[in-house]
């Protein structure tokens, strides 16, 4: 249950950062830490294998993860 909430997370995450959206401001929305929101993004960056935020909505856009 925990991948399946975690995948969400990140996708949600990636889909805000999309938009324009700050890790603090992403948290607010959410409702979780900003902390949080950084795990989720560094981790997708790592799995996506990509250096910044941008490059990895860009790769998860293209790949089709959201």
């Amino acid at each position: 249950m925990a991948d399946v909430q975690e995948v969400v997370l990140s996708e949600q995450c990636l889909r805000w950062i999309e938009q324009g959206k700050s890790s603090w401001e992403i948290g607010v929305i959410l409702n979780v830490s900003e902390n949080t929101v950084n795990f989720h993004v560094k981790n997708a960056m790592r799995k996506l294998e990509t250096t910044s935020r941008t490059q990895c909505v860009v790769k998860a856009r293209r790949l089709g993860l959201i």
